[in-house]
Formats: C-alpha cells, structure tokens, sequence
C-alpha cells in the first residue's frame, strides 16, 4: 500500500448512504474501513453524501446504462441530485472500453456542462470508494484548510525564489 492510500485509509468521517446500497459492495467496503456509514431512506436512491465536507455522490451503475437515458428517467435523476447537492459528483460505474458507453459519458458530460456536477468514471468498486474517499478528504474542513496553507506556502516560496521576480523588484 502507498503512503497516500495508508493516508486515506486511516482517515475516518461519516457516511450517509442511501438504503437501496445497503447490500453493495461499496457499502461493505467503507464499513470494512471502520467509517461511520449511515443508511438513509430519505436521501436519493444511489447517493452517498459526506456531511463533513459537504460533498455528495450518485452512483450510476451499469443497469442504470443500458436503456435510452432520456427515457430511463435517469436524466431527470441526476438534474434533481444537482439541484439538491451543491458540491455533486456523478460516478459512472462502468468500463468505458466500447464506443457505446464512451457515448454515454460524452452525453452526460455535454448535458450538464456547465453545472456544478463533476463526473468520475470508474471500473470497479476499489477505485469507486478511492476516488469518493480522496475528494471527501480533500474538501473536509480541516484537510482543506491545510491544502490550501500549503499551496499558500508554495506560492510564498516561489515567488521569493524566482529570479523574474529578482529582477522586478530590482527594476523598482
């Protein structure tokens, strides 16, 4: 394991998930790492919301892919978890290998262009609970405080380093 995953992995939070994923492997696998999941009846069928960072995800899986998405309500679906979740991301889970799933991405991917909705392929459920783990922490309060201090730093540091900046301050 990388120190990054080890990192994640130790990184605890609550969970509310909705109740038709009590049965799915993801729902095992954040259980397995000892988060605190909550099922939910009230919140949108296939959703994951992350209170602490204010991050919520919808899961579309494969049988939600098979139809015509206009007429599979799935569209609908999704605009009615953007409207509701500010900080939304939509997991594709499938393998996106065919031209006919590629179409399904770039579909979704020009219907809400523009929206608040971010969209993360994924293959299986390992890279589905690394991904919504990663971009949990990332935004939750204390994590992204100390992100954004060390981008803070960076910057600092650049810039007094920088023999352009050198060079304009000695032009002033």
């Amino acid at each position: 394991m990388s120190p990054s995953e080890a990192k994640t992995a130790e990184w605890k939070t609550t969970i509310i998930v909705s109740s038709s994923l009590q049965n799915h492997d993801t729902s095992r696998i954040l259980s397995g790492q000892q988060h605190r999941v909550r099922f939910s009846d009230t919140v949108q069928s296939g959703a994951f919301i992350f209170p602490l960072s204010g991050t919520a995800f919808l899961l579309v899986d494969r049988q939600d892919l098979l139809g015509h998405l206009e007429e599979s309500g799935l569209i609908e679906r999704i605009e009615t978890f953007v409207q509701i979740h500010r900080n939304s991301f939509l997991l594709l889970f499938a393998p996106f290998n065919g031209k006919k799933e590629m179409e399904i991405l770039s579909m979704v991917q020009h219907r809400f262009f523009g929206s608040n909705l971010r969209i993360l392929p994924v293959r299986n459920d390992a890279e589905l609970v690394k991904g919504m783990l990663i971009i949990a922490k990332a935004t939750s309060k204390p994590h992204a405080d100390l992100i954004r201090d060390r981008m803070f730093l960076a910057r600092a540091h650049v810039v007094e380093r920088s023999p352009v900046w050198d060079m304009l301050r000695g032009l002033l």
